[in-house]
């Protein structure tokens, strides 16, 4: 067993668990910072290591333009490349079969890129995507899919389905020769099946069938309601086994790791924390601001009174609102690191508070505070 479910929520689907990974235990609920390129960006390996992430989510198919897999693999693996001992699980590369969609050729046997640096042409196929995650060295794998736009008719989705399923079911003796040779990676295939509950229904049986170690839930923040999501996510969770962990591809605000947590949900991940920051935007557990708001020029608090960054240790809104006006580079690391210590955070309290059967208590009490009005000038 790779993953062992702690404890569980009496009045919800929120669980606390623990996944082994060939880079030590990762505890969930989790939220994951993306580092798409081997680095999350602003952030150093050095940061990741202070603020407790013990994993990330790396995309195999930019690594695999650049530098190349034989580069990391010459260096020892992307862990050592970048300087990382956590937990690594790599994207597919799937969703940049929908986001860039002008760039590329699908067909069932795959996927034929152009490159969005140069313009050279490039073949994936399911067995080629999973070679390429072993190169890398990762520590979780997921599958080449089809992630539908929104909105998609269902005979759209159900093709888009279709032809994920016939790809996972490609991926799987890639796996288990690679796994012959010695890899001890985590197989984490992607659920697809868009907005339409019988296509999950019928995704969900299907990877049954799969030597899965952890199921990747991805179709969704596409371009869809916030209600939209948690609806056909329910009906999806509520189809999954309980001893394999969850992983909620794409998604993570404060919010969202509360109300997905809810529907049984174990791990997720997001530029969004990280990509704000770089546009001044702040994260605290009263709301959300902008560092350039005018009363910040003379605001001379931490960015949110109480919290124990280091950022809010040693800096004020006042000066971290001034290198941000001047474009000055440290502001997008310092914004970043206080935004993702932020939903580090809250990723622990949610544990803790399943752990103690009192999930639904800290989750109405963290949004009672969260959606107080003013909140840039609270504290």
């Amino acid at each position: 067993m790779s993953f062992t479910v702690a404890a569980s929520c009496s009045k919800t689907q929120a669980r606390a668990g623990v996944l082994r990974t060939p880079h030590g235990d990762f505890e969930t609920p989790a939220f994951m910072p993306v580092a798409t390129q081997a680095t999350v960006k602003a952030i150093s390996s050095e940061d990741l290591d202070t603020l407790g992430v013990r994993g990330i989510l790396a995309n195999s198919y930019h690594l695999y333009l650049r530098p190349g897999t034989a580069v990391v693999k010459a260096a020892g693996g992307l862990h050592k490349f970048m300087g990382y001992d956590g937990m690594i699980l790599t994207d597919s590369g799937g969703f940049q079969v929908l986001s860039l969609a002008d760039l590329r050729t699908v067909s069932d046997e795959g996927v034929v890129f152009r490159s969005h640096i140069d313009g050279s042409e490039h073949k994936l196929t399911p067995e080629t995507v999973v070679n390429v995650q072993a190169e890398l060295g990762s520590d979780c794998w997921t599958t080449l899919d089809e992630c539908p736009p929104y909105p998609a008719t269902q005979a759209q989705a159900d093709e888009a389905l279709e032809r994920t399923m016939a790809w996972t079911d490609r991926s799987v003796p890639a796996l288990k020769r690679l796994r012959d040779e010695g890899a001890r990676s985590l197989f984490f295939p992607i659920l697809q099946g868009s907005l339409y509950p019988s296509l999950r229904a019928k995704a969900a049986e299907h990877m049954a069938e799969i030597p899965a170690d952890g199921i990747s839930i991805g179709g969704f923040m596409v371009g869809e309601t916030k209600e939209h999501t948690w609806d056909v996510l329910a009906q999806t969770t509520g189809l999954l086994p309980n001893d394999k962990p969850r992983y909620l591809m794409g998604v993570g605000t404060p919010e969202d790791l509360w109300d997905a947590v809810a529907l049984g949900v174990d791990m997720m991940d997001c530029v969004w924390p990280t990509r704000v920051a770089r546009n001044g935007q702040i994260l605290t557990r009263r709301g959300k601001y902008n560092v350039t708001n005018k009363f910040c020029r003379t605001d001379f608090q931490p960015l949110e009174p109480g919290c124990k960054c280091f950022v809010c240790k040693r800096y004020s809104r006042a000066y971290l609102g001034h290198i941000y006006r001047s474009r000055e580079l440290l502001s997008y690391r310092l914004l970043s690191y206080h935004n993702l210590h932020v939903m580090h955070d809250i990723a622990g309290e949610i544990r803790r508070a399943i752990i103690s059967d009192r999930f639904e208590e800290a989750r109405k009490a963290f949004f009672e505070t969260f959606r107080q009005a003013d909140a840039q000038r609270a504290g």
